[in-house]
């Protein structure tokens, strides 16, 4: 796979069981890249090492008068820069396309599984943690497994230079043999408290990140009730917890790169000392001490692989974990059957509750408890919350939503989050997603009562010519108010037209009048389509076919508003904010 292909037709299944396991997965899916990697990381290395061999050469030809010897001493060190310079060209090419290509895998894993979750991606995982693992955990990744390559070429070159090495001058080449296996492993002791130094930053680092998403989504309420600066103090507290862990954890590294330092220099002293007494005793000649010299240099380099091996796996063994924990979640325990999707249309009922949506009807459900609300309406679209085996699924027209395949279910079902996203780009971008055809963008805006929106968009034009489909919308709609938000969030519903259409609180920042027409414009628009609103509006709730009021997960009354205002006192109480003094004294003695 080359950069200029990507993204990947198909980023694969990962292996998501464990993170060394998504690690595996991904080095496996990247073996050409890898060998490739490796051929020239042996190439630039081996050049590098054989370079000491020609300045030795040369030397040993001046001290012994020889004008060939020094040529063709001469000719070799041009013929190994040459290599060295090619090498190490493709080497960085190959490596930045392994850690590049690698990461766009995971990025693509990622967002596939962002979009089968849906909105209830963040009630499962922290937001925090969703951003950590898209912006940071992706690049460690990469760096992990991009570097295998390079620690195996230095391995692979490390190994045969010291038999060389041992071939070419035994004496010393024992030595220096001996040596490198202790140096490389010299780090192995300081690596598990570099790594829980490095796992205590990473978590710190990941509440701020958290923190700071939620200070920025809500500094509009922020600045009405004067908590800026709470919340700024909150921050730096955090933020200066991250900045004293990470120098906690470079002092770590500092100490682990200080070893790879001084160790080989041990070495080279020890190499140094030993050949000069050799040299002396007539045993090693001056330009073979320098050969042997100038392979010790060269061993630093490799050496320096393996520390940058351990840190990369330091930092990628939890950057995994939370990938694969991540992208191992399912909108539900049951599995999905393959094949060609059934016609799914009809009334639309969740066992678990009782609820039940007849087919092209506007049905209101109550509820007081507004999370219990939320789990409702995830049911209703066949999003079951993780973990909730043995939860029977909501059907629609008698076939379970979690059977069908997820294309089907998201084209017959469509939950909106009572806190929709509205994505940045232009209004006609925003209104531009899948749907039936039915339902054009205008009568949508129309139905939403959006006319004071794009009049607000078309006003912060810089060109107002381009008319109010062109109007930019910032991210999260934050330009905007949270009742304009929820109106272009309730257009883009209702541009969709799905068979079924279940909204969470559509109208809960909007005033009463523009509630009213919301009302009478959502059910005329959805005339003949199964619609399910959440709300105790009663503007709403006397526009609706049928109500149904839920407590503790099941419903226990149904009927119209007025029926149900006046025959159910805890209807009455949930929808006109009743206390119970209130409600004493209203009933008859």
């Amino acid at each position: 796979m080359r950069i200029r292909d990507l993204p990947y037709p198909d980023p694969g299944v990962p292996d998501v069981r464990s993170g060394p396991r998504f690690l595996y997965w991904l080095s496996r899916h990247q073996l050409g890249g890898q060998a490739k990697a490796l051929a020239w990381g042996v190439l630039h290395m081996a050049a590098v090492a054989t370079l000491p061999l020609a300045v030795g050469m040369t030397v040993q030809a001046v001290v012994d008068r020889s004008g060939a010897r020094l040529t063709a001493a001469g000719a070799l060190i041009l013929a190994l820069a040459l290599l060295t310079a090619l090498g190490d060209t493709m080497l960085h090419r190959a490596a930045v396309s392994n850690w590049i290509t690698s990461a766009a895998r995971v990025q693509q894993l990622l967002a596939r599984r962002t979009a089968e979750l849906g909105a209830t991606l963040t009630r499962r995982v922290a937001a925090g943690e969703v951003v950590a693992v898209s912006a940071g955990d992706v690049e460690r990744i990469g760096w992990f497994v991009e570097a295998q390559s390079r620690f195996l070429s230095a391995a692979v070159t490390s190994v045969a230079v010291c038999v060389a090495l041992v071939v070419y001058q035994p004496a010393l080449g024992a030595v220096v043999a001996a040596g490198v296996p202790v140096l490389a492993l010299a780090v192995l002791p300081l690596l598990p408290r570099a790594t829980r130094r490095a796992d205590e930053q990473r978590e710190v680092a990941g509440h701020a990140t958290e923190l700071a998403a939620d200070t920025v989504a809500g500094l509009r309420v922020l600045r009405g009730i004067g908590g800026e600066e709470l919340f700024l103090a909150r921050y730096r507290r955090a933020s200066q917890e991250v900045r004293a862990k990470a120098v906690r954890s470079a002092r770590m590294w500092a100490l682990i790169a200080a070893v790879q330092v001084a160790l080989p220099g041990l070495l080279m002293i020890a190499v140094v000392w030993y050949g000069v007494g050799l040299v002396r005793d007539g045993r090693v000649g001056v330009g073979e001490l320098v050969t042997v010299y100038g392979v010790v240099t060269f061993l630093l380099y490799p050496l320096r692989q393996v520390e940058e091996i351990a840190m990369a796996w330091s930092f990628a063994g939890p950057s995994a974990r939370r990938a694969a924990r991540l992208l191992a979640l399912r909108r539900t325990d049951s599995a999905v059957v393959d094949g060609p999707a059934p016609g799914l249309t009809g009334d639309l009922r969740d066992p678990e509750s009782g609820l039940e949506a007849p087919y092209g009807q506007l049905t209101a459900v109550v509820c007081g408890d507004p999370d219990a609300a939320g789990r409702l309406a995830d049911r209703l679209g066949g999003h079951a919350p993780q973990g909730t085996a043995g939860v029977p699924s909501a059907l629609l027209g008698g076939v379970a939503l979690d059977e069908v395949p997820l294309s089907a279910a998201r084209a017959a079902v469509l939950v909106q989050d009572k806190d929709p996203v509205l994505l940045s780009g232009t209004l006609a971008e925003l209104l531009d997603v899948p749907s039936s055809g039915r339902v054009t963008a205008d009568a949508a805006l129309t139905a939403a009562q959006c006319g004071d929106v794009l009049a607000s968009l078309e006003r912060s034009m810089a060109d107002p010519s381009a008319g109010p489909m062109g109007a930019h919308v910032t991210e999260r709609g934050r330009s905007l108010s949270g009742g304009q938000r929820q109106r272009l969030a309730l257009a883009r519903s209702l541009v969709t037209d799905p068979e079924v259409l279940v909204l969470d609180e559509p109208t809960s920042a909007v005033d009463a009048h523009t509630e009213a027409r919301i009302a009478d414009g959502l059910r005329e628009l959805r005339a003949g389509r199964t619609t399910v609103v959440f709300t105790s509006s009663p503007l709403l709730l006397d526009r609706a076919d049928r109500v149904v009021l839920v407590r503790d997960g099941k419903a226990v009354a149904e009927g119209r508003h007025g029926e149900l205002l006046r025959t159910t006192p805890e209807y009455r109480a949930a929808v006109t904010r009743e206390t119970a003094g209130e409600r004493q004294i209203g009933e008859p003695a």
